[in-house]
């Protein structure tokens, strides 16, 4: 009689044995079984969706370039040469700079574009708040990344730029010392500022915007995605969802690919330039101005200025500019409702003169200056 023999290597009964050997010790499986039943609303307005994700897939970006980066970048009196190396020497070292330079930008652009969606769909009404204020701090700090990493090639424009950028500030009372000490680490821009600037990038920003966006995305899977309110108005049967995984997951992915894509055309078209090296006793060149994520702010405490000569058009400036951003954040707490589906207050016309606004002010700028 034929004696068969079963086969003594499967894969698939060892990768089993890992995951319950793995899961026994971490509880994975409540997290899986989440993913697994979690389901995202189908709709018109579903394109929006996907911008969390573009956001989270640049920042994953920002982090591997940045890595490569600092292996080859060294902080002090030999920055500009080493960016230089990089630039020039070093084998595809352009490309990586472009692609950490093009997807800094894309972020900022697409943290922007997050928010105003969330806003329009009220995404942050209750019980998502929490999710709202923390998103607000990722694209301050989104901001203070793309600031402070902008001195680090210590080229001309940078070194101009990062100095036009710190007077702002110095307008408030009582900041000019701490700008002096803490940030500039002197009177002037200098070799001190460059340090400073790059423990701020490279440690002191990655260190609080991981945990916040643990904090962010943790929030998103505990509510969910928001229906915006002409889908919450439809009854529950006419409302349509798709399951997360492996549905939306794939389709999040394709659009990562698309965004890897518009990086690399990018960095392949328009390479990220380096200009002369930064000279403190030159003068400034002219056009010198802030990144386009600072030109409205900048263009509306110039605007004021004008209006109001002096310091106090200054003080003015920075107030109203404060003011708008308080109000914008605390936005949940006047657009208050208690259950999904109430009427709360229509903030979109506030919503769409703030968009107006930062746009008008950024186009003017750059307008002025170029």
């Amino acid at each position: 009689m034929e004696r068969r023999w079963s086969p003594v290597f499967n894969p698939s009964n060892l990768l089993k044995a890992i995951w319950q050997w793995v899961d026994a010790r971490l509880d994975l499986s409540p997290i899986v079984k989440h993913a697994s039943e979690k389901q995202v609303p189908e709709h018109r307005h579903s394109s929006w969706y996907y911008w969390g994700g573009i956001c989270l897939f640049l920042f994953v970006v920002q982090v591997l370039t940045g890595v490569l980066l600092m292996v080859y970048y060294r902080s002090g009196p030999d920055a500009y040469d080493s960016v230089r190396e990089i630039t020039y020497q070093i084998r595809f070292g352009w490309l990586i700079r472009s692609v950490h330079a093009w997807s800094a930008n894309l972020m900022i652009f697409a943290v922007f574009v997050h928010m105003f969606s969330v806003f329009f769909m009220k995404a942050y009404r209750q019980p998502r708040e929490f999710g709202w204020w923390s998103g607000l701090g990722l694209l301050g700090l989104c901001m203070v990344f793309g600031f402070s990493g902008y001195l680090l090639p210590m080229d001309e424009l940078a070194f101009f730029a990062t100095r036009v950028g710190l007077a702002i500030p110095e307008t408030l009372p009582g900041m000019s010392g701490i700008i002096s000490a803490v940030l500039r680490g002197g009177p002037e821009v200098a070799s001190a500022t460059l340090q400073r600037f790059f423990a701020l990038h490279v440690v002191v920003l990655p260190a609080l915007f991981a945990p916040l966006l643990g904090i962010h995305l943790w929030l998103v899977q505990k509510h969910g995605n928001a229906l915006p309110p002409s889908e919450e108005a439809k009854p529950e049967a006419e409302r349509k969802s798709v399951p997360f995984f492996p549905n939306f997951a794939m389709r999040d992915m394709a659009v990562w690919l698309i965004v890897l894509n518009v990086i690399a055309v990018l960095a392949a078209l328009f390479p990220w330039q380096l200009d002369a090296a930064a000279d403190p006793l030159k003068p400034a060149p002219p056009g010198i101005h802030p990144e386009w994520y600072f030109m409205s702010q900048f263009e509306a405490l110039k605007l004021l200025g004008r209006v109001i000569p002096g310091t106090l058009g200054e003080f003015a400036g920075v107030g109203l500019f404060t003011l708008a951003l308080l109000m914008w954040a605390a936005v949940p707490l006047f657009d208050t409702r208690t259950a999904p589906g109430q009427r709360g207050r229509n903030t979109t016309l506030f919503g769409l003169l703030v968009l107006i606004a930062v746009i008008a002010l950024t186009v003017i700028g750059y307008i002025e200056v170029l």
